[in-house]
């Protein structure tokens, strides 16, 4: 496999190729180092096949400090008003990290309208698709959403043998899919440095500094509480009263806070609980699930103790990126772990480690039966073998799942 096709993201590149010379404005969303700097890189080869010259391809790359004089809509402008002097042709214009750029919208929306312009973003944080940015763009863009890498990625970019999946699965389990850690798989402490050092981009750089947060250690403290109860439904005066408990003092207004500034970086997912009785979203005791789970072990260190919340939070992953809207079904005083839709499609997902005993088979199935329709219910564990189909409903096991 050659070097280039190695890192080849061709999940996103098939989605992404539809979209090119369209007069809509492509942008590609994600947590950091989750692999949208290669999706264009590998745009740009796409384009030299098409035989589209350089001159004609404008990549800004704000991570970079060859382009740290383009600070506002102005610079940017200014920039491509030279570069482009006396070029006739189609324009391709790619922004890595566009966020970092003020205003950005004001040149981008300027240069869609003039119709000789093809245009590409990257973002690591939520905020730049607001209600206002959508108001503006409405109808303009569309979104493609990157994440880290599926198992069968995982397995590919570290060319670990097919035939031992299971044993590559642990090692996914507690190193999460950045894609980055396969040049570090020496040790464990060598993959666990790199992740730290990522999550500290995420909090000091996307976070602190943006947000001008004064009290880091609090919100440090916030973001492992976080952390440690993937899986677990809780709301954010769970959260307060924790610290406090602690001796920490903080309001519940600067909980949830906090939390929607993680989640605007992508680290962090939140999922609303839908009532499917009253079939109504639900607004407290929610969700929340990490953009990769390596995350939670780098800053935490990896349990075994932790691994239902870790199975959930692969299945929730794998989910969006088969495209599916992804909530928790309330049922009575039930749970079910994913009600997942998309387009007219719906199914419904419970996630356990293993079904040890009748009971936990009775509780996982019992909830899935006890649905009020007919659409696809299935049960997901790290069983070998699984019981048979129980009212129609079908066991899977995880790994077989991540890899379909």
């Amino acid at each position: 496999m050659s070097e280039n096709n190695f890192y080849s993201r061709n999940l996103y590149e098939a989605h992404l190729r539809p979209w090119i010379d369209k007069p809509i404005i492509k942008v590609i969303t994600g947590m950091r180092r989750v692999g949208k700097s290669c999706l264009l890189k590998q745009l740009i080869e796409h384009l030299h096949l098409r035989k589209v010259p350089n001159k004609r391809i404008h990549l800004i790359d704000k991570e970079s400090i060859d382009f740290d004089d383009i600070v506002t809509y102005k610079d940017l402008v200014a920039y491509l008003k030279e570069r482009t002097s006396g070029i006739k042709g189609k324009q391709y214009l790619l922004i890595d990290e566009v966020q970092e750029i003020e205003q950005w919208e004001k040149a981008v929306n300027s240069y869609l309208k003039e119709g000789n312009w093809d245009i590409y973003l990257t973002g690591s944080n939520a905020h730049m698709l607001s209600s206002e940015l959508a108001t503006l763009l409405s109808g303009r863009y569309v979104e493609i959403p990157v994440y880290s890498l599926s198992l069968p990625e995982f397995l590919q970019f570290n060319q670990h043998d097919p035939s031992a999946v299971e044993q590559s699965f642990r090692i996914y389990l507690r190193y999460g899919g950045f894609p980055a850690i396969h040049q570090f798989m020496e040790s464990e402490d060598t993959v666990y440095q790199y992740i730290n050092s990522l999550y500290d981009t995420i909090i000091l750089k996307d976070i602190v500094n943006r947000h001008k947060i004064r009290n880091v250690p609090l919100f440090q403290n916030i973001s492992r509480f976080v952390f440690d109860n993937i899986g677990n439904t809780f709301s954010a005066k769970k959260v307060a009263d924790y610290l406090k408990s602690q001796r920490l003092s903080i309001t519940v207004d600067t909980v949830q806070k906090y939390l929607g500034y993680l989640t605007e970086t992508y680290a962090l997912n939140r999922v609303q609980r839908y009532d499917i009785k009253g079939k109504r979203n639900l607004e407290i005791h929610e969700k929340y699930y990490l953009g990769d789970i390596g995350l939670r072990n780098g800053v935490l260190g990896y349990r075994e103790s932790a691994i239902n919340g870790l199975l959930e939070n692969l299945v929730y992953l794998e989910l969006k990126r088969r495209g599916y809207k992804v909530a928790i079904g309330k049922l009575g005083d039930a749970e079910i772990d994913f009600i997942a839709t998309r387009e007219k499609e719906k199914q419904y997902i419970q996630v356990c480690y293993l079904l040890a005993s009748e009971a936990t088979i009775q509780r996982e199935f019992g909830v899935l039966a006890a649905l009020p329709d007919n659409y696809p219910k299935t049960v997901l564990s790290m069983d070998s073998i699984g019981p048979d189909n129980r009212e129609g409903i079908k066991w899977q096991n995880v790994i077989d799942f991540l890899m379909g």
